[in-house]
């Protein structure tokens, strides 16, 4: 175990990496950011950034000369940064693995592979791969092989010739077109793998989106089974193994109407669907990031408190005319259950996200009512109870 006081580094300086350098600050651990952006959300409280490109050779070889192991806060950090990292000091998720999840055609391969289904789709690399793909794919969803979340890089179409059209608006990157699916819902797990092969894994959670971004996470989740949530955990716990993966993962599946489970993708780190964890775990997802990171014992996964998740974007900062208003925050911290985060960015912007609200109880029903009034008086459309 690295001692208390060691510096750990980290690329990125998002809402990701701030939660993970209190979480490692807790521990006694001193944390060096680098990233681009100045300020970030993580430079208000890490001890130290370093404002580079992520693949600039000098900073990243005095956050090697630094810092005695270094993990990542999002999965597009270039591989061969963390190759190059990983020549001198530990560095957890691997390249390797970072890589596979850095494209939807790559770890598409790599899941099938492990034995995993995942949805039925067709790897576009050329227009003309649109015209071989089958029928049955249609309608579909068209989404670029990297760089694409929260609903970017992603277009719904209906036929084949919107799916040409949606191709040419990607820019004919690759692409990855998958069968449109009737789903009862999605869910997700965290776990965190030691560097020593130990296992922990956290609750499985039900996500709710809006416009391909996530809007609500509730854990536990009446529509969960025991049934469910094993096979969830299984198949999880299958591909970490498969990756030889070391740090925190989340892989987040959909449900069909039949309980079947498709994989949808895999995030090779802490994950939002997993904020729920600082407020109703003992030991939060970024904890065990820290942890591992430090070669120190992995705390305990246990849930403790019943958990609804509200994601913040910059949306409920805009008012009707497109005047900028501060939330009414005082009216949320009323709430005694509700636990609010607000990640230190300075610009509210549609669709970005600001913040999170975790409300935390011991009846998971009157949770979900105490969160639909907070939404509400924040503006947030809340889903209809059909819909959940």
């Amino acid at each position: 175990m690295l001692a208390p006081g060691s510096w750990l580094g980290l690329m990125g300086g998002g809402q990701l990496g701030r939660m993970f350098a209190i979480a490692a600050q807790t521990l006694g651990y001193r944390v060096l950011v680098l990233d681009p952006d100045d300020p970030s959300p993580a430079s208000a409280v890490c001890d130290e950034q370093l404002i580079a490109n992520y693949d600039d050779p000098l900073a990243l070889d005095a956050l090697a000369g630094r810092c005695l192991a270094i993990t990542t806060e999002f999965e597009n950090v270039p591989a061969q940064s963390l190759s190059r990292l990983a020549a001198t000091r530990e560095v957890s998720p691997a390249a390797a693995s970072v890589a596979i999840a850095q494209d939807r055609i790559a770890e598409k391969r790599f899941i099938r592979a492990s034995g995993i289904d995942v949805a039925p789709h067709h790897v576009i690399e050329a227009a003309g791969d649109l015209d071989r793909a089958g029928d049955d794919l249609f309608p579909g969803v068209l989404k670029a092989s990297r760089l694409g979340y929260d609903g970017k890089g992603q277009y719904r179409v209906g036929d084949r010739a919107a799916a040409h059209a949606a191709f040419e608006r990607l820019g004919r990157v690759p692409s990855v077109l998958e069968r449109q699916l009737a789903l009862k819902f999605e869910v997700s797990v965290v776990l965190a793998r030691a560097l020593d092969g130990t296992i922990v894994t956290y609750p499985v959670a039900e996500n709710i989106h809006r416009q391909g971004i996530l809007l609500i996470t509730r854990c536990p989740s009446p529509r969960v089974s025991e049934a469910l949530a094993r096979k969830v955990c299984a198949a999880a716990t299958t591909i970490a193994c498969a990756l030889d993966y070391h740090g925190v993962l989340c892989v987040e599946f959909f449900v069909l109407q039949n309980d079947e489970l498709l994989v949808n993708e895999i995030a090779p780190r802490p994950h939002n669907s997993g904020h729920f964890t600082i407020d109703a775990c003992v030991s939060s997802q970024f904890d065990a990031q820290a942890r591992i990171l430090a070669r120190a014992p992995l705390g305990s996964a246990h849930q403790h408190s019943a958990a609804v998740m509200i994601n913040l974007l910059g949306d409920i900062w805009f008012r009707e005319g497109g005047a900028l208003a501060e939330p009414d925050w005082a009216g949320v911290l009323a709430v005694p259950e509700a636990k609010l985060h607000l990640y230190g960015k300075r610009e509210a912007r549609p669709q970005r996200k600001m913040g999170h609200i975790t409300l935390v109880g011991e009846d998971p029903v009157a949770l979900w009512q105490l969160a639909k009034t907070v939404a509400d008086s924040l503006g947030i459309d809340w889903p209809d109870n059909r819909s959940c």
